[in-house]
């Protein structure tokens, strides 16, 4: 193949995966759709304490994101002809536009949410603290002092010990084998030799949760990693978090654990840096990598919602852990943090979190005591 072929094909696989996110798909038909039973009767939901008001897109949309889907397999199936390291780059990309549509499908669908005897909604995260920030009034807690890994959720410690260390954030730093890793074999889009100021690796460890970013700025923090995680845990002491204790920067080892009581302590400390809320709710950023301009997303879909004001985040995963996520999110004028550990489903987190949401909306009453304005 010709090297202006060549050009031509990586073009169009390109284009084909930027317009692949923002896909929306419709939810499966009720079961009882096209029987003779539902063209006498309509097809009655199952009830439900709340619902959230907004309804999923059409079919329309739905197919529009098969389409795109669809579109990337076939632009990359001549790519993938090329070399090995063409159908690895191949397989990546089209899984990430696949992770994509089922997430937006996902967010589409409308949540509801199941009281228990106490009128407390029913939440799937097998740990949990959700607390009015502002008068310290716990709202709702499952397992609140069980210690246990919290995968990546440790980068807002990481952040906060670079933003108190005094270190230039202009400074260049330079992602070497020290940063690979070599516990979980986890990938990076940091290569080798990429070069990103301080303040540029924050934003990608506290946004797209880059290992290898965080990893970097543990390296290169005065006195080298041990200072750093020597540092991460003194800080965790004085702010009380006595369940806490960190082995690394990244959250990759499961020895980094704490509890959710401890994490919304976490949570409420790094809420008071401008730049951890800056760079935690952004929902995307263009990196410039080697001469080449790479699109990073947040972990956390919600920051996207017109429906949150979020003014901290930040997800974790290791199998070890669960999926988990923790947030200071504003709610009738008052700083919500909510903390949801080891979730069993892909999506289970951020469910749990709307239903966190929708049940306050019901009750303002239960954050009519506080005071307090939303970050700015």
């Amino acid at each position: 193949m010709k090297f202006r072929t060549l050009l031509a094909v990586m073009f169009s696989l390109a284009v084909a995966i930027t317009g692949a996110d923002a896909v929306y798909a419709a939810p499966a038909k009720a079961k009882c759709a096209g029987t003779a039973k539902a063209k006498a009767k309509a097809c009655k939901p199952a009830p439900t304490a709340l619902a959230s008001k907004k309804a999923p897109r059409g079919k329309a949309v739905a197919r529009s994101g098969a389409g795109k889907v669809a579109k990337v397999a076939r632009a990359g199936r001549t790519a993938a002809k090329l070399t090995a390291r063409g159908k690895r780059a191949l397989a990546r990309q089209l899984a990430a536009a696949r992770r994509q549509v089922a997430l937006e499908r996902a967010m589409s669908e409308p949540v509801s949410v199941q009281l228990d005897a106490h009128g407390q909604p029913r939440l799937g995260s097998s740990a949990f603290y959700i607390a009015n920030q502002n008068t310290g009034e716990v709202l709702l807690q499952r397992n609140a002092r069980l210690v246990m890994p919290i995968a990546s959720i440790t980068k807002l410690m990481t952040a906060m010990v670079v933003l108190e260390s005094g270190s230039s954030l202009q400074e260049v730093l330079t992602i070497d084998e020290d940063d690979i890793d070599y516990l979980k074999g986890t990938n990076s889009r940091l290569t080798m030799g990429t070069r990103l100021t301080r303040e540029k690796m924050l934003q990608l460890a506290l946004m797209s949760s880059e290992n290898r970013a965080a990893s970097a700025l543990a390296r290169n923090f005065p006195g080298g990693r041990a200072a750093f995680i020597e540092q991460m845990n003194a800080r965790a002491r004085l702010l009380g978090m006595n369940d806490t204790h960190f082995y690394d920067s990244t959250g990759l080892t499961p020895r980094n654990v704490s509890s959710p009581r401890d994490l919304s302590r976490m949570v409420a400390a790094a809420a008071r840096y401008p730049l951890i809320h800056e760079f935690s709710t952004a929902a995307e950023r263009h990196v410039d990598i080697n001469g080449v301009t790479k699109r990073f997303r947040n972990t956390n879909s919600l920051v996207k919602s017109p429906d949150w004001n979020i003014g901290v985040s930040k997800t974790g995963y290791i199998s070890e852990a669960g999926r988990c996520l923790v947030m200071q999110a504003w709610m009738h004028g008052q700083p919500v943090v909510i903390v949801l550990m080891d979730s069993s489903g892909r999506y289970t987190r951020t469910t749990d979190a709307q239903r966190v949401r929708l049940w306050l909306d019901e009750r303002p009453e239960l954050l009519a005591s506080g005071r307090g304005l939303p970050p700015g």
